[in-house]
């Protein structure tokens, strides 16, 4: 993945900025989570296993808020990060909290330097796939990772979602990969549009077909896929909020896809 080296650096440079703002804001509530809140949002917690005595890889885990959570409802994890700032934090976290899980710097397409591990269970959440060029190889790399029969599971924001140009409240990019990154210049952070942060980031649109494609030719059988059309979080502008862990956004009254999840079973 040589070729993608600039664009992989420059966002691993955003988020090691991001990530001393994302945990003090009120958005990730740490104080909460540190007293034992459960970072996992219904949707998920409604849709994933039993996870009691399982190995858990924990895919683009962040500063490690979902991985200390599935640890406490009684799994054995590992989270990985590109961010280096992230994991100190992950690490950080967990050891003040007495927890066992481990966490590992690396790009996941480098996973396999990294991990050798086989796991029950992948999970993923939220706004992960947009920083990935490639799904079809990220899909057989974390496949690899699984056992025969292991689970993969994600939940992620709708690529209709990603279409808008939130500042604009209009289409602004196309529904399906065009192969080549798309760059802007970040300001701010989905948690605080006013924090002192101007940099590049690239990112991937994926269709949901390019999605599940990967999976299959990865070797996982699809055993659930749902849309939403609320998202858990308050992340993008110009929501509605309409109860606990439900916003929404609408044009002319009409509520977007906002959620897709996916349940995956290793043949």
């Amino acid at each position: 993945m040589g070729e993608y080296d600039k664009y992989f650096n420059t966002n691993k440079a955003l988020w090691d900025s991001k990530t001393p703002i994302h945990i003090d804001s009120k958005f990730y509530d740490m104080d909460a989570f540190m007293k034992g809140t459960n970072s996992l949002r219904r949707i998920e917690l409604a849709e994933i296993p039993d996870v009691q005595g399982k190995k858990i890889l924990h895919a683009q885990c962040h500063f490690g808020q979902d991985t200390l959570s599935l640890e406490r409802m009684g799994a054995k994890c590992t989270g990985i990060d590109l961010s280096g700032e992230a994991i100190r934090s992950a690490r950080k976290f967990r050891d003040e909290l007495g927890l066992n899980s481990r966490f590992i710097e690396c790009n996941i397409y480098d996973l396999e330097a990294h991990v050798d591990d086989v796991f029950d269970m992948v999970f993923t959440s939220y706004g992960v796939i947009a920083w990935l060029p490639d799904l079809d190889k990220w899909a057989e790399i974390l496949c690899n990772r699984l056992k025969e029969g292991g689970i993969f599971y994600m939940a992620e924001f709708h690529p209709v979602l990603y279409m808008f140009d939130w500042e604009k409240k209009r289409l602004g990019y196309e529904y399906f990969n065009s192969g080549e990154p798309k760059m802007e210049i970040n300001n701010g952070t989905y948690v605080d549009s006013d924090a002192d942060i101007e940099l590049k980031e690239y990112f991937w649109q994926h269709s949901l077909s390019e999605v599940i494609s990967a999976l299959l030719k990865a070797g996982m059988t699809i055993k659930q896929f749902k849309e939403y059309d609320y998202s858990p979080y308050n992340c993008f502008e110009n929501m509605e909020f309409e109860g606990e862990q439900h916003f929404v956004y609408r044009q002319n009254g009409i509520a977007l896809p906002h959620v897709f999840t996916i349940l995956c079973e290793k043949r």
